[in-house]
């Protein structure tokens, strides 16, 4: 179910359209929303309604449709910034809140909590929105960009959307936690046990105040934090607490089977990965040995950036837009090649 807004002419159904933007998308005065082409919910494969917009590029003709997969607690409207500088450079944008979070429905009893019953749901999710959404709707070639969850939902989709898209850019993939006390390795192994024990729907922590920019984790840039906090604070239907112990679980367990050898050697679809040196959510180590495997992708390091690369501070944050923009056939640049491109002549894969 969606709403076409670029139907509509004249000051009148201008005005009826921003009001019902207002009902599924939410501006607020610091974060300006890009032309919305249109937004609604589509239907997953086990009934959830998950909300979804498409944003139109800024030249004629598009340019191609980048598919953007936000990160775990991030809505649609955090990325208002970013899809502005893609439609501006001739590309559609189709997005949608993941399950369980944002302006999609929550799964358990308590809403603050993210949570997923399995890590295959936003493999399917994926799968319907291209089908429902991006396949009828927008305009070819298909582009894939995801950052942290969603980069690692794109990661592990990589395969079974081959023949849907051209090139995939990921930042900050969540393959699994940075340095923590207690180890990764004991998160992990506790998460398991959690979720064995039938305590899966449990917080793997306390519901923390994260307002404050102060000892933030995810950015170094004040007044992008203070707008992305913002939206929360108008609209705090938005946020989400802490994860599960079985979203916890599933997403380690994914992220162990996309860094594998033989799953990488296996992956074909061009791939650019844009790596936060500083990220103190996300394992930048193992973003570093999943690149030594990864035949089809190529390593963007972000020296100094932390883990929220399309939030930071300019510094960081344009090198991950140059980066993007000039991978993604139709951007300002020529696509940046892939090593084996490079030493063969020949497209990766």
């Amino acid at each position: 179910m969606g709403i076409d807004f670029s139907a509509s002419r004249g000051e009148d159904k201008i005005s009826q359209t921003e009001m019902r933007m207002t009902e599924i998308l939410h501006q607020t005065p610091d974060n300006p929303l890009p032309l919305v082409h249109m937004a609604g919910t589509f239907k997953t494969h086990d009934g959830l309604d998950l909300r979804y917009a498409v944003f139109k590029g800024k030249t004629s003709p598009p340019k191609g449709t980048v598919v953007l997969l936000q990160g775990r607690s991030e809505p649609i409207e955090k990325y208002a910034e970013t899809i502005n500088d893609m439609t501006a450079a001739g590309l559609w944008v189709a997005a949608f809140d993941l399950r369980g979070q944002s302006g999609s429905p929550r799964l358990l009893k308590n809403k603050r909590l993210g949570h997923v019953r399995r890590f295959v749901d936003y493999q399917k999710d994926l799968d319907a929105f291209f089908e429902q959404i991006v396949l009828p709707d927008t305009k070819l070639p298909f582009f894939l960009v995801g950052h942290s969850t969603g980069g690692l939902i794109a990661l592990a989709s990589a395969r079974r959307i081959a023949n849907r898209v051209e090139r995939i850019v990921v930042s900050a993939p969540f393959l699994g936690l940075a340095s923590t006390k207690p180890s990764p390795g004991v998160v992990r192994f506790v998460a398991r046990l959690m979720c064995l024990i039938g305590f899966g729907g449990r917080p793997s922590r306390k519901d923390r105040d994260y307002s404050a920019f102060e000892g933030n984790a995810v950015t170094s840039d004040p007044k992008r934090f203070a707008r992305n906090q913002a939206i929360l604070d108008a609209h705090p239907e938005l946020s989400v607490g802490p994860p599960t112990w079985r979203w916890l679980h599933e997403c380690l367990k994914a992220g162990r089977k996309v860094v594998s050898p033989a799953y990488l050697q296996s992956v074909t679809v061009p791939t650019l990965v844009l790596g936060p040196t500083a990220d103190q959510v996300a394992s930048y180590p193992e973003i570093e040995r999943m690149s030594r495997y990864f035949r089809a992708g190529k390593l963007i390091p972000i020296d100094g950036a932390q883990h929220e690369v399309f939030q930071e501070a300019d510094k960081y944050r344009a090198q991950a837009i140059a980066a993007l923009l000039a991978f993604i056939p139709g951007g300002f640049a020529e696509p940046v090649k892939l090593i084996e491109e490079q030493e063969t002549g020949e497209p990766a894969g």
